[in-house]
This record gives structure tokens, C-alpha cells and sequence, in this order.
């Protein structure tokens, strides 16, 4: 058990359950829930012992929020592409193929510390952990928070709806110029704004469309679900793609591209690009040229 941080209750503190209590004295645990969430874990002691939420803390009281976690992480030798890191978090170019997290071994999480340092900052965490989710077969930037604060900071960030994402796909069908996806996916509202950068005619899928997405909620599977229900599936997506159109062995032809979001740390305004992968450039000029060959 290492001790993160140790906290003595000030004379003339008013009574107050140790759930509300934590979060003052502990703002490096992202939310309230994560409050509970480390109460009900034994990571927050009370005078020395493990404490339910409904506690009430009494001047003179020690609390100590703590690491119970003994054995150092499982390190996945895996290379990943680091696109920025600092002191305070990093961003990586997640491949296609690796869930972001998880229960099994094969994860990105378990392979950032193969490829990134650990912060020296005081409140650095013990692993770096993804911020938000990445679908298995998407690919593109995963934010990735190195410090507690940075963790707090961007979650919060996320939750405000603050932090802007652009992906890039390529659709089955000629989509119009630009527009506005909006559909409730589990009964939640969802929005996506979309722009074409171009199309491409096919002989297999009629026509194939490069754009740019701007998801303006996250519900799970967004831009899969709305652009399928619109008519205009992701070449390669298995699960939401049109039946005999499907691109096997291809991947799916999501990425995401471009974040902008400000410095946890420093509050600095940050825009992070790249480009989409190559294959992306290289299918659509490959079916041009096969079209023009057709039609010839």
C-alpha cells in the first residue's frame, strides 16, 4: 500500500459525510463517483481504516487516500506512434484492430508505458490512462492523461463538450456536399455534422465518398450508426455495412484525425492533425482508375 496523500481535519470543521468531504481535499479523484468508486475500494481510509460513504468526518480526523495496488503494471511491447507528450498527458496514433481497454492483456493502455514516459509531476499516475474511446477498428488520436490532474481536467473537458473531433471516413454512395446527422441512438439525442471532401465513382459500390465528420455528442458507435441509417455506411464496417458491399480485409475506413482542446495544466488552446492513413488515398484512386478503365 503506498499513501498518495494525507489529510488532517481542521478544528472547527463542520460535520460532513467523508463522500462530500473527499472531494475537496482530493481533487486529483475525477468526480464524485470516483469518489465513491475509491471509498468502495478501500483506497480512502479513515483514521487508518477503510470507511463507508455515509461516514461523518470529525475535526482531528486522518484521511489518507492510498494505492493498494502492489505489483507494478503489465507492460505490452507494442509500438505505438506518439504524436505529443509532455509532463502531463500524451497523444498517440491509435492502430486499427486493438481495443483502447479492457480486461484482456492486448490492450492500448497496457502498451503505453512501452512507448511513453512516466510523468515526474507529484500526482502522476501509476499507468496512463486514455481519456476517452477509440472503437477497435478505428484508428487515430487517443488523448491520454499522464497525471491525475490532467485526467481531472480533460475528463471535465469531454463533460463540457469543450473538446472538438474531426474524423475522416470513407463512405459507400455520393453524400451530399455537407450536412447534419441527427438521430437519437438509445434514446439519447446524437448529432453529427459532416463534410465531403470528395467522391469517387466505383464500379462495385457506384460511388465512394471521402469526409470529414465533426460528431458533436459521443454516444457509442455514433458516426457508424447515424451514417448507415442515412444511407451512407463506412466501407468496412462489418457491423453497421451494407450486405455484399462490405470491403473484407480492409479494415474499417474511420480515423480520427484532429483534436482541439486546452492544456490541462496551462489552459493553452492545443490543435493536434494528421493525416488519414495512406490506404485511405490509395483505394479511392484505385477505384477511379479501375471505373476509367471500365468505361473505356
Amino acid at each position: 500500500m503506498k499513501i498518495l496523500q494525507t489529510h488532517i481535519v481542521p478544528p472547527n470543521t463542520p460535520t460532513e459525510r467523508i463522500s462530500e468531504y473527499a472531494r475537496k481535499i482530493f481533487p486529483n479523484i475525477p468526480s464524485r463517483k470516483g469518489i465513491k468508486k475509491a471509498i468502495l475500494r478501500n483506497e480512502i481510509l479513515l483514521d487508518g481504516k477503510p470507511v463507508e460513504t455515509g461516514r461523518w468526518v470529525q475535526p482531528g480526523n486522518k484521511i489518507d487516500w492510498v494505492d493498494l495496488e502492489l505489483k507494478e503494471p503489465k507492460i505490452l511491447p507494442l509500438k505505438l506512434e506518439v504524436v505529443f507528450e509532455d509532463e502531463h498527458f500524451a497523444i498517440i496514433n491509435k492502430p486499427a484492430g486493438i481495443i483502447v481497454s479492457g480486461n484482456q492483456f492486448r490492450t492500448v493502455e497496457n502498451a503505453l508505458l512501452h512507448n511513453i514516459s512516466k510523468s515526474n509531476e507529484k500526482d502522476a499516475l501509476r499507468k496512463p490512462r486514455a481519456v476517452h474511446r477509440l472503437d477497435s477498428p478505428t484508428s487515430g488520436l487517443l488523448l491520454v492523461a499522464k497525471t491525475a490532474l490532467a485526467h481531472l481536467k480533460l475528463s471535465q473537458q469531454f463533460e463540457a463538450k469543450t473538446i472538438s473531433k474531426n474524423y475522416q471516413a470513407i463512405v459507400i454512395g455520393n453524400i451530399n456536399e455537407e450536412g447534419v446527422l441527427e438521430k437519437p441512438i438509445e434514446g439519447k439525442s446524437s448529432l453529427t455534422h459532416f463534410k465531403k471532401i470528395r467522391s469517387v465513382p466505383s464500379l462495385k459500390n457506384e460511388w465512394l465518398s471521402l469526409v470529414d465528420l465533426f460528431p458533436q455528442t459521443g454516444r457509442t458507435h455514433q458516426l457508424r450508426i447515424h451514417l448507415s441509417e442515412f444511407g451512407f455506411p463506412i466501407l468496412g464496417d462489418g457491423l453497421y455495412g451494407k450486405e455484399g458491399l462490405i470491403l473484407k480485409h480492409k479494415g474499417l475506413f474511420l480515423c480520427a484525425v484532429a483534436l482541439n482542446f486546452s492544456h490541462p495544466k496551462t489552459g493553452e488552446g492545443i490543435e493536434m492533425k494528421i493525416n488519414a492513413p495512406q490506404k485511405y488515398e490509395t483505394l479511392l484512386r484505385r477505384e477511379e482508375r479501375r471505373w476509367q478503365k471500365y468505361q473505356i
